[in-house]
């Protein structure tokens, strides 16, 4: 089931609202949350129902883990505790590792040794890597005696909560378990609560529909093609880089959004996931600002305890290079992946050189306007050349759109654009024209112009609502004029009419 859907909005949210208030201030906290997770099992379900046993016993498994890990942890002891740490993550991992890369893993075996090897189709189930993830992070604190006592009922909600439960955002016990122990108030109607959380909903609405859907018509046919073997030329591949680039941010973004947005309507809060990263003047801030919950894990329970960097620059490069090729693998399992995540670490790597340099050297870029402008190009750019990785089906087909993006196939204007050019020969000279068939033309310049200047000056949705973090949990103001409202309510209005004419989409980390 959809966030973005109508059966979502105007059938299964409103009902389960209703149905929690009433359990909640009717008949009491234990009714509520189990009335919840049976709502989450309902939604995770609607797509195959096959992979509701997995999800059951993936929880069970991971809180009988954890109990036994707090009661060994308290009983100090420490090497019987480990082990039963590893064989858990062990059994986390091969779960994931099945379903996400036994193919990948079969095809590279295959290879080098010659022959055809296959296990057939398998099937990925939802948020099997945020769900795994997050009860990865769960059971390693219990091991630390991280974590308070708590019922199965308050954990198994903490990993089924529909809103986070298929991409995130990545939650952490120690964000909302609290929340959920802290007594029936966490779930009573309360109109601030419902009307927050509706803003933020729409707003992540607005960016999924309207932004992400309508950059996807740019980009999608680029990349198919580049994948299928077609040569791009310079403005193609361009379009279609830039496209995919505000595509992904506003797609992930949205869903990050609405996920916030349905979980204050119950009155719990989640962690923010995003902080407008393509405004980042260096690839370290940079994921300061995407994917906020994911970096956390990866530093938290990768790069640190890979050492991070206690032990030299040298060692912390490298601990940077295992934490984003194992990130990179995360996100799928293919070569491409691979070098995305490679890319990454690479560029942290560079960035943290760069830091020592300038620094010894008394440079700061960021002093004046033009040193942020260029620090700013720089970063863009190199994510922009990362995502053609991410976004293309086969390493041949990112290729393709990197050998266009760098004008090795012809740098030429659409034939169209014959008529207004007609006064500037010199362009033609240099550039020509030519057919473009994955290039719209101007409307694409001005819709990718304009969703571009929406990601780098339009603020935030928490700028928005003026929604902060305070001591883990969020608040949120509205803040609009009538005028920006009324705007809003426009957009919000065309949105509908947008998934009423034209249907809805999955979002792309649905894939991951």
């Amino acid at each position: 089931m959809l966030f973005n859907s109508f059966h979502f909005i105007l059938g299964f949210l409103p009902v389960v609202i209703l149905l929690t208030w009433f359990a909640t201030s009717r008949i009491g906290r234990t009714t509520a949350i189990g009335s919840l997770i049976l709502a989450s099992l309902f939604f995770y379900g609607w797509w195959n129902p096959s992979f509701l046993a997995l999800l059951v016993a993936s929880v069970s498994g991971n809180y009988a883990l954890g109990v036994v890990l707090r009661t060994l942890a308290r009983q100090k002891r420490h090497l019987v505790a480990r082990i039963v740490l590893i064989t858990g993550i062990s059994a986390n991992l091969g779960t994931i590792g099945y379903f996400k890369y036994a193919g990948f893993l079969t095809e590279i075996i295959s290879s080098l040794i010659a022959i055809d090897w296959t296990l057939g189709a398998i099937v990925l189930p939802l948020g099997i890597s945020f769900f795994t993830f997050q009860q990865i992070a769960y059971i390693v604190d219990c091991a630390h005696e991280n974590v308070d006592s708590h019922g199965f009922f308050d954990y198994a909600l903490f990993v089924t909560f529909f809103p986070q439960l298929i991409a995130g955002p990545i939650v952490y016990h120690r964000d909302i378990l609290p929340q959920i122990r802290s007594g029936e108030a966490a779930f009573m109607f309360r109109t601030s609560d419902l009307g927050i959380g509706a803003k933020i909903f729409a707003f992540g609405l607005i960016k999924k529909v309207v932004l992400a859907d309508g950059m996807a018509v740019y980009a999608t046919p680029v990349f198919e093609a580049a994948d299928a073997g077609a040569t791009l030329t310079f403005i193609e591949a361009w379009g279609g880089a830039l496209a995919y680039t505000l595509q992904l941010y506003f797609d992930f973004s949205g869903y990050s959004d609405m996920a916030i947005g349905l979980g204050r309507m119950f009155g719990l809060r989640l962690p923010i996931n995003f902080r407008a990263p393509y405004k980042a003047t260096s690839i370290i801030d940079f994921w300061r600002r995407w994917h906020i919950t994911l970096s956390m894990f990866l530093r938290n329970y990768l790069y640190i305890p890979l050492g991070g960097n206690r032990h030299g620059k040298s060692r912390r490069w490298i601990n940077l290079m295992i934490t984003m090729l194992l990130g990179g693998l995360w996100h799928g399992a293919g070569w491409t992946f691979v070098v995305w995540g490679g890319l990454h670490g690479a560029y942290l790597c560079l960035n943290h050189l760069w830091r020592h340099v300038a620094r010894r050297a008394g440079i700061n870029l960021k002093a004046s306007a033009a040193g942020r402008v260029v620090s700013w190009g720089v970063t863009f750019l190199a994510v922009v050349i990362a995502w053609v990785f991410f976004r293309a089906e086969t390493f041949h087909g990112a290729i393709g759109v990197l050998y266009g993006m760098a004008g090795l196939n012809g740098i030429i204007l659409p034939e169209a654009w014959a008529g207004r050019l007609a006064s500037l020969p010199a362009a033609l000279t240099v550039f020509g024209l030519g057919p473009t068939p994955y290039f719209t033309g101007a409307v694409q310049v001005l819709m990718t112009g304009l969703i571009l200047m929406i990601a780098l000056f339009a603020p935030t949705t928490q700028q928005w609502v003026r929604w902060q973090f305070d001591g883990g949990s969020t608040v949120g103001r509205w803040r609009l004029g009538t005028v920006v409202a009324t705007g809003f309510g426009l957009i919000g209005g065309y949105t509908m009419i947008r998934l009423f004419v034209g249907g809805y989409s999955e979002f792309l980390y649905f894939q991951f």
